[in-house]
């Protein structure tokens, strides 16, 4: 590639990277500033108190999301990928299975995207909830269909996600691009009618800030961390784009327009303190703010589809890490694998983002709930960047330790500093994300024990060879392969097959898929093929977490010699178990078996999820005990 070539890519994912990567946190000036000084009562609008929060944001943006996530996590990727499964998956390398560190390790990982969901249903509804607020700001009257609208632009979003975002997503960059330099230039309009105002850059107005108000100061940290919220997103998407395209738009254009705007409203504050009903609306003159309300929404139904997307995503990389069950997964795009639509968690977002809408009404309310989920998952991400920093990054002790120290005593402070705020609605994402860690802890456990169940029953291959051996059983043309998740003795399938039919293929395939702790698995490493006598081959093929486990298609892709793979003479044989509560004290507590025979009743059935067609399939049932 030449060195134009190059730089004409670099330019094309920069700006996809601002049309997914910066729609939540390119939002958070619609509201972060006026909810920092109207929280626990509201703080009198002196020129100290403003310089103050200001400042406090500003340390925010450089320590939180440029320090920790732009320059040090961002260099902790899993294969490029990023987030807080990969991160997951790459802090547990090398660690022992069923240890104790490594169930630690786990939690963490677990706990941090069992929060994103909360994050995934909440920024939805409170972009779209403060833009709309606009409306008030250009007439008064506007306010009783605030809610109307904003409810009829998220039904309309989530329906839309079915026909997908590849088309619409070539408009994002743009549009993003136009609100970025919109923010800078309404903001730099202010700064230079109020030039004292970039005083705040000073770290004493933040400390002052937090020592003269004591308590006040410190429940101000769960609304300041509201110009932070989108920052894992930089880390998750980083497989999308790249990690230079990323960094480039953040330095370029990002983090300066996200500055000027907070920096000018804080000027247009203290010139006219009534503007603080809506500062962000206030910083435009009358004649645009109805077209700002315009650009406003676009905006943040981006960042309501770039997060929707992240949910997506998460729980497909849940999934091939048997965090949740098999869900149905559309590919939405014959070009992008990443495009895709998964409708139970597309309407189970829809449902939630509606019912938060109508119970808090005003983004203000939101607010409440909305610091938590973000919080609880950059401690997370902390904890196992730590993790990888020592155990691959190969950092000297005191190096890792304190990184740590600095970057989990801000999480921790943003976090403990919300987690006031449960009764004024921080319970809703801690609800939801207790749900879903309960769901996934759930699954987790009791596939591991429905494994130990099949590998207790299992009998071992050299029975049935000796008794292929003896010509006792009928052999038929084709082949036949049998999907088992132990890669060693017979699968159950095989033996209840050869006991209804009486008869064997020519050639049997045993068969196990083993996903991957990395995002993709080379073509030349993705099969493990163990031949044995009679016609009996032990076949792994290993996929990526993010890659397709398309069977069929790896099947007839790689030409493995001496075993053909001819769609019309290959049948798949799966089972399908019908799990049965145990009487003795093994396997799940009692409490636990109802919630994975109704996930397991959930998950699609294997030749969906492995994408092999209908016609070449046999199911056979069989009853498990958990």
């Amino acid at each position: 590639m030449t060195d134009r070539e190059h730089t004409t890519k670099l330019r094309a994912m920069t700006l996809g990277a601002l049309g997914v990567v910066y729609g939540d946190i390119g939002t958070s000036p619609l509201y972060t500033l006026r909810e920092c000084l109207t929280q626990g009562g509201g703080f009198d609008l002196s020129p100290g108190i403003i310089l103050g929060v200001l400042s406090l944001i500003f340390w925010a943006l450089i320590i939180t999301v440029t320090v920790k996530y732009v320059v040090f996590v961002m260099r902790a990727d899993n294969q490029g990928e990023g987030g807080i499964l990969a991160l997951t998956a790459l802090a547990l390398r090398g660690m022992r299975p069923g240890h104790r560190k490594t169930r630690a390790v786990m939690a963490i990982g677990i706990v941090g995207a069992a929060l994103f969901y909360g994050d995934s249903v909440i920024t939805p509804a409170i972009s779209v909830l403060s833009a709309v607020e606009g409306l008030k700001v250009v007439e008064p009257v506007f306010d009783e269909y605030v809610i109307p609208i904003t409810v009829t632009i998220l039904i309309g979003l989530f329906v839309l996600q079915s026909f997908g975002t590849e088309r619409v997503g070539k408009l994002f960059g743009p549009v993003m691009l136009l609100w970025f330099a919109v923010l800078a230039v309404m903001g730099g309009s202010q700064i230079v009618q109020y030039p004292a105002v970039l005083g705040a850059v000073w770290p004493g107005h933040a400390v002052e800030m937090l020592l003269t108000h004591g308590w006040k100061g410190f429940l101000l940290l769960g609304a300041v961390v509201l110009a932070v919220t989108g920052g894992e997103a930089l880390y998750a998407d980083m497989g999308h784009f790249g990690r230079k395209p990323i960094r480039l738009a953040w330095f370029a254009l990002v983090l300066p327009s996200l500055l000027l705007c907070y920096f000018g409203q804080g000027a247009l504050l203290l010139r006219e303190p009534e503007a603080i009903e809506n500062p962000f609306f206030h910083l435009a003159p009358d004649w645009a703010q109805l077209p700002l309300v315009l650009l406003a929404t676009a905006a943040t139904v981006i960042a309501g589809q770039a997060v929707i997307t992240g949910a997506y995503s998460v729980t497909l990389q849940a999934m091939h890490l048997r965090y949740l069950p098999r869900m149905e997964v559309r590919h939405t795009s014959e070009h992008e694998k990443g495009q895709i639509y998964m409708p139970q968690i597309n309407w189970v977002l829809l449902i939630g983002v509606l019912a938060l809408v109508l119970t808090f009404k005003t983004s203000s309310n939101l607010a409440a709930a909305y610091g938590i989920a973000v919080t609880g998952t950059m401690v997370a991400t902390t904890l196992l960047a730590y993790k990888v920093a020592r155990s691959l990054g190969r950092w000297p002790l005191w190096q890792a330790i304190l990184a740590a120290l600095v970057f989990l005593t801000v999480d921790a402070a943003f976090f403990l500093s919300n987690l006031i705020k449960v009764e004024d609605g921080g319970w809703f994402p801690l609800v939801i994300g207790a749900l879903v860690f309960l769901l996934m802890a759930t699954w987790r456990a009791g596939r591991e024990v429905v494994r130990q169940r099949l590998a207790e029953d299992a009998l071992p291959l050299d029975s049935l060879l000796e008794r292929l051996r003896g010509g006792s059983i009928q052999r038929v043309p084709g082949t036949a392969v049998f999907l088992t998740g132990n890669p060693r003795g017979l699968p159950p399938g095989l033996l209840h097959s050869l006991k209804h039919y009486k008869v064997l293929h020519q050639r049997v395939v045993l068969l196990t898929v083993d996903i991957e702790d990395v995002p993709h698995v080379p073509d030349a490493q993705r099969f493990e093929l163990k031949p044995y006598s009679a016609g009996f081959y032990r076949l792994i093929i290993h996929f990526g977490f993010k890659d397709e486990p398309d069977l069929p298609n790896a099947l007839e892709k790689k030409k493995i010699p001496g075993l053909p793979f001819e769609s019309m003479e290959t049948t798949y044989f799966v089972s399908r178990e019908t799990l049965i509560r145990s009487r003795l004290a093994i396997g799940l507590p009692k409490w636990q078996e109802p919630i994975f025979v109704f996930l397991s009743k959930l998950s699609a059935s294997p030749s969906e999820y492995f994408c092999i067609p209908p016609n070449r399939v046999v199911e056979l049932g069989m009853q498990v005990e958990i």
